[in-house]
């Protein structure tokens, strides 16, 4: 049985799927660190990354005409400025901010690398199905998706900090579907979290391709709720 039949229209995830083809960005970030030889442990790395993450949620850091780069170059300054008020690292403007540098650079370099991957599937879906994309964004996912040669390829953009709500509210994939236009049963979502694009997607009535990778850790996973597992985005258009 093709668990995927009759599939009209296709609901893509951003963050963790088409920029990084299943790694959640904690991971991508901290790899960096790692590279780059930045002197904190990974406890302390992910208390900055989720302290920034709720900065740049309750405060617009990120404006609208700040492309993947800019975003980037925000992320790493808040970590690096957090890791230093807590003493995790010196308080070297300089070094601070030597750090960030090159933890955007290498991290853009990385998103371009992987597109060279999945951008190819976004645009041969295109050409079959409607595309909508589902987002918990700052404001500006369309530069982003302009400037990464994404944003032609999408029929409608549902980004959270536009429509006043986030995943994993499923109310988020309900406005997917409707931008759809399509029945729930015949959209498929493809997402990289199981608790904020599996769960929701599945409880407003789509199938879903879990885009199964390097996580965050701590979810509880339930491997039969979704439709389709695939690890890599590549692996997606021969079962449509």
């Amino acid at each position: 049985m093709n668990a995927l039949k009759d599939i009209q229209g296709v609901i893509f995830d951003y963050g963790g799927t088409i920029d990084t083809n299943s790694r959640h960005w904690a991971e991508v970030l901290w790899a960096k660190y790692v590279e780059h030889q930045i002197p904190v442990d990974k406890e302390s790395f992910r208390e900055a990354y989720v302290f920034g993450e709720r900065a740049l949620a309750k405060y617009p850091f990120v404006q609208p005409w700040h492309d993947f780069h800019d975003v980037l170059s925000i992320k790493a300054k808040l970590q690096m400025e957090w890791l230093a008020e807590q003493r995790k690292l010196p308080m070297d403007e300089l070094k601070l901010q030597s750090y960030a540098t090159k933890v955007a650079d290498s991290c853009y370099e990385y998103v371009l690398d992987i597109l060279q991957v999945t951008r190819p599937v976004v645009e041969e879906l295109s050409k079959k199905y409607k595309l909508v994309l589902v987002s918990n964004f700052y404001g500006n996912i369309q530069t982003i998706l302009k400037d990464f040669g994404l944003l032609d390829f999408f029929d409608e953009i549902i980004e959270s900090s536009v429509v006043g709500v986030r995943k994993p509210d499923p109310a988020i994939y309900r406005l997917g579907v409707d931008a759809m236009g399509f029945v729930a049963k015949n959209v498929l979502v493809v997402g990289d979290s199981f608790s904020k694009d599996v769960v929701p997607a599945k409880a407003v009535g789509c199938r879903v391709a879990w885009l199964k990778g390097e996580g965050w850790g701590g979810e509880v996973i339930d491997e039969s709720v979704p439709d389709v597992i695939i690890t890599n985005l590549a692996q997606l258009p021969v079962l449509l």
